[in-house]
């Protein structure tokens, strides 16, 4: 894991430096992304197969009834406890933020106009969830399903050439009926093109994530925040368990070889125990590889001096998660406002809140949390303003918006304002 120590006048700059080449996209298969988007928006279900077949050797798109029921009797009721466990506390905690979104704005001015902010549901929503995430199908689902969304599809790919049964049985309890087995850019360009749902939402590889970004704001909406490879920042000091710090770096390093861990500390005493405690997981660990090409890659240790240091440096990072592993967490977490999620204290692993805190596990990477926030039931809703102007308002208000339309250049809008009123 590299090092920056903050006593270098210019340790900011070598930040923002190290976290800028990671985030500057590397994604070599646009072309064949735009390929196979312009393909099925052309030839529809004929073009999906196709890709499946190349891709994935995959015959059957739509899952029947009987199939979803009969993989699901295959799963483990260890497993099934677990999801309605998870149900349970994703879907508590999300209904309590249901009471902003059936509160509509209704206003009436002097004039009598009336002026109103509407909360309506999206119509459809696709959700892409990587093959063996039953958790990711939750954290996207349940808060779409409290919005009142209408309709939601599923769309997962086989791993291994099987469909995975968690997945199966986590959209069960949510209620989705429309199952399709497809996956990378050919499953983003279906839903937009063939079951034409107005929002995709859910992580992917970088076929998914091109396909997304291709068709994002032209076809359909996703999510507002960028979603990608997982990110977790660590705040430790001298009296922090070392094992806590490894376990929390490396559960991350697991995810994904472009996966960032970060360790920020005022302690230098503690980093050769850490890289120490690190190696020794590594070699126990299934995905080592994965794990260890992130840390080799993308792993940073930031040795600070003093609180202020502690805040700039969190702030600029942004990071997904954030664990502030420190006995006085509470002298912390109020000063930092770029951040996805923040675990307090030693007995918050980031970890659980990816399966059964309740809190959703869809946040933003890549620095975006400056400006977006997770996944939540606002995802799900629009916004939309409803004006009925009276007789007397409009011509109350009419005569300052003829100024500015005549100010703007644009006469067209002055007669249409003046179409309406009986003094001009």
């Amino acid at each position: 894991m590299k090092i920056i120590n903050c006593t270098n006048k210019n340790y900011l700059n070598k930040l923002i430096s190290f976290l800028e080449s990671r985030r500057e996209e590397k994604n070599n298969n646009l072309k064949l992304i735009d390929k196979i988007i312009k393909d099925i928006k052309k030839n529809k279900s004929k073009a999906l197969l196709k890709y499946e077949r190349r891709f994935s050797k995959n015959k059957e798109i739509k899952l029947s009834k009987n199939k979803v029921d009969k993989l699901i009797k295959s799963l483990d009721n260890k497993v099934k406890k677990a999801i309605d466990y998870a149900y349970l506390r994703i879907h508590k905690f999300h209904s309590k933020q249901i009471k902003g979104l059936t509160k509509n704005i209704v206003y009436f001015d002097k004039f009598k106009n009336k002026l109103e902010h509407i909360n309506v549901p999206i119509e459809s929503v696709g959700i892409y969830v990587p093959g063996n995430l039953p958790s990711t199908l939750l954290m996207n689902s349940i808060p779409a399903k409290l919005a009142k969304v209408k309709k939601i599809i599923l769309a997962t790919p086989k791993i291994s050439g099987k469909i995975n049964p968690a997945v199966l049985y986590a959209s069960r309890k949510v209620g989705i009926k429309e199952i399709y087995c497809m996956g990378g850019a050919q499953a983003i360009a279906s839903l937009a093109y063939i079951q034409k749902v107005n929002k995709i939402v859910g992580p992917g590889n970088q076929f998914v994530a091109g396909a997304k970004r291709q068709l994002s704001g032209r076809i359909v909406g996703t999510e507002s925040m960028y979603a990608g490879p997982s990110e977790i920042c660590v705040l430790a000091d001298k009296k922090t368990d070392i094992n806590q710090i490894v376990t929390s770096l490396v559960s991350q390093a697991e995810h994904d070889p472009d996966s960032q861990c970060i360790l920020i500390t005022k302690d230098k005493k503690i980093i050769p125990n850490v890289k120490k405690g690190i190696k020794k997981l590594l070699n126990s660990l299934p995905r080592k590889k994965i794990a260890t090409a992130s840390l080799n890659k993308n792993g940073l240790i930031i040795i600070v001096k003093s609180d202020k240091q502690i805040f700039k440096v969190i702030n600029e990072i942004a990071p997904e998660h954030l664990e502030i592993n420190v006995k006085n967490y509470k002298k912390y977490y109020k000063k930092i406002y770029n951040a996805g999620s923040i675990c307090n204290g030693r007995y918050t692993p980031m970890s659980v809140s990816d399966y059964t805190v309740g809190t959703n596990h869809v946040l933003p990477t890549s620095g975006s949390a400056k400006f977006s926030s997770g996944l939540n039931t606002n995802e799900f809703v629009k916004k939309i303003s409803i004006v009925t102007l009276s007789k007397l308002g409009v011509e109350k208000i009419g005569n300052p918006a003829i100024t500015l339309s005549e100010f703007e250049q644009l006469y067209g809008h002055t007669q249409s304002i003046k179409s309406r009123m009986r003094r001009k």
